[in-house]
């Protein structure tokens, strides 16, 4: 009996140790910018471990805690089920300016610090200002607009705000979509009070994006509330359920503005584009890729109505974009978003590259005038297999390819060649012919696989052979098959992938059938619809890089033992 409860307080100090190992707490606010008469909502929350609530005495100072309050739940996790813990606290500015909500203790975890800009009573733009409502009213709604008069197909901002003095216990919001337009719902409400004439409400505050699709004047209808308010005392004691809510906004029409005549194309109405280079490389090497990642952030519209990031085509480098990364949200009644994308550039020979700036052409809806926004051009140089800078003066040099771009350049020497026009083209013939027939002699070497491969692509770079003469595949070298990965077209890297398995793989579905892990059959099957023409090659190379960032594992291929008959038929002489 002692050695059970011995196991059972084992069990119990190691659940509680795992608990806490993998407790976490984290906070945030609902909005990082409210007026003085407003509220917001602090929300914190305990994952992995139930603890008590946090201690509220450091923000008391510019804060007055309204209300607060608690809820538990048990959710599926990376580990199974996760507890979380929810703190809620409504909170309301003594003072105007930027202030800060400290660090809070909970369950003997700190959450980090978080600002929110107060500002004071200022009167708010005009169309934004309240719309006029009756005296004391209980419940009533507002729609605010952050342009009367766009541009057709500008993003605008639309916030429809329902005030509420009782305590609403259900209903329905809803604002219909204006004819010419299209009319899309923006993240989730947001809830905070605020007082009005000296009597305190709730406000909802739900968010669209409006994009008129033709100019003219524009009918906004009026939004909708329909609901229920809680019963009161003399509603509980006569048994009633309360009383109907019901709120409308007032119309609003909007003067739709058509696209100038010298406006860029494509048409691109915004408020304003910064664009930056988060990164840059200081140089580029022969075969190697190396990145460039570039941020966009616009105000006036969302990620789908934006074009695409791409850079200007560099001569002799090739350019490879990776999936654009967007943070949408909604500031300042608007849509605002921030584009983060990457771009691996690989150079094919040595010398000197101009990578052009990103460039993006827009039209200033608040000036009403054409903007170009461009990045500054990135003046590279590009050195050659061995590290050694080209010479400038050797525009005749040309690199041999192979299947990863990584072999030996096949260079020229600038005395070496004749001054005359005619030694000129004997020898860049002369050059082409080696390239031409190197390339045959790979292509020939890889389809056969009937001798060791001694190919740059995944062979080690000792350059010696592999161990065993008689084994028909490649050995693995990690780095080089990640640049045949960036720069090598889908044939070759099948071919590769297929020479890698022990014995060679004799075809795709025999490859994918033979990888262990899961992950590497999926970027294979990836790679084949990428060479077909039915997959996305850019993720397809995406998937490759990351499961073949660590070294394949094979299946056990059954041996079939000889037959002890004779055969059947006796072999030709």
């Amino acid at each position: 009996m002692s050695r059970l409860l011995v196991k059972l307080g084992l069990c119990l100090a190691l659940m509680t140790f795992s608990a806490g190992a993998f407790a976490q707490v984290r906070a945030w606010l609902d909005r990082d910018r409210i007026n003085a008469d407003e509220s917001l909502v602090l929300s914190i929350q305990l994952e992995g471990v139930a603890g008590s609530g946090p201690n509220y005495g450091p923000l008391l100072g510019d804060f007055k805690l309204i209300a607060s309050n608690a809820g538990t739940s048990l959710e599926p996790g990376r580990g199974g089920m996760v507890m979380r813990t929810l703190f809620l606290a409504s909170l309301r500015p003594l003072r105007s300016g930027l202030l800060t909500i400290p660090s809070l203790q909970v369950n003997g975890m700190s959450t980090r610090p978080l600002s929110v800009m107060v500002v004071g009573n200022a009167p708010e733009p005009p169309q934004q200002q309240p719309q006029p409502v009756a005296t004391g009213a209980d419940v009533f709604m507002e729609t605010l607009l952050d342009d009367d008069s766009p541009y057709v197909q500008q993003a605008v901002g639309l916030t429809v705000r329902l005030y509420s003095a009782l305590t609403l216990v259900g209903g329905k919001l809803d604002q219909p979509t204006p004819q010419g337009a299209s009319l899309t719902r923006v993240g989730d409400d947001n809830q905070y009070d605020r007082d009005i004439s000296g009597r305190r409400y709730t406000i909802v505050e739900r968010r669209f994006l409006l994009v008129p699709e033709r100019s003219g004047p524009m009918a906004l209808p009026q939004a909708r509330f329909d609901g229920r308010s809680a019963p009161g005392l003399f509603d509980q004691l006569t048994g009633s359920g309360g009383d109907d809510q019901h709120a409308r906004s007032r119309p609003r029409t909007l003067n739709v503005l058509a696209a100038p005549a010298n406006a860029p194309q494509p048409w691109l109405p915004l408020r304003s584009v910064t664009l930056r280079y988060r990164s840059t490389p200081q140089g580029l090497r022969v075969g190697s890729a190396a990145a460039v990642v570039v941020e966009a952030t616009i105000d006036g519209a969302n990620a789908a109505q934006l074009p695409e990031l791409l850079l200007p085509p560099i001569d002799g480098v090739q350019v490879f974009p990776e999936p654009v990364q967007a943070d949408e949200g909604f500031n300042e009644g608007r849509p605002r978003v921030r584009l983060i994308r990457k771009f691996s550039l690989v150079p094919s020979r040595p010398g000197p590259v101009r990578v052009d700036g990103l460039r993006m052409d827009w039209w200033d809806v608040v000036g009403g005038a054409a903007r170009s926004t461009t990045l500054p051009p990135l003046n590279l140089t590009v050195t050659g297999v061995g590290g050694a800078a080209a010479a400038a003066s050797n525009p005749g040099g040309a690199q041999a390819p192979d299947a990863a771009n990584t072999g030996a350049a096949i260079g020229t020497d600038a005395t070496a060649a004749s001054a005359s026009p005619l030694g000129n083209a004997a020898w860049a013939g002369a050059a082409l012919l080696f390239a031409v027939l190197w390339l045959i002699t790979l292509f020939w070497a890889l389809h056969l696989r009937g001798q060791p491969s001694r190919a740059p692509v995944v062979a080690a770079a000792t350059g010696t052979a592999p161990a065993a003469s008689g084994s028909r595949s490649l050995a693995l070298n990690l780095p080089a098959l990640k640049q045949l990965i960036d720069v090598g077209d889908f044939e070759q890297i099948a071919t590769v992938l297929r020479s890698l398995a022990r014995p060679p793989a004799a075809d795709d579905d025999e490859l994918v059938e033979r990888l262990v892990d899961p992950e590497q059959r999926e970027a294979v099957q990836a790679l084949r619809r990428a060479r077909w023409g039915g997959g996305d090659g850019v993720a397809a190379r995406n998937q490759l890089r990351a499961a073949f960032a660590r070294p394949p594992q094979w299946r056990e291929v059954a041996v079939e033992a000889p037959s002890p008959l004779p055969p059947l038929y006796p072999p030709r002489g």
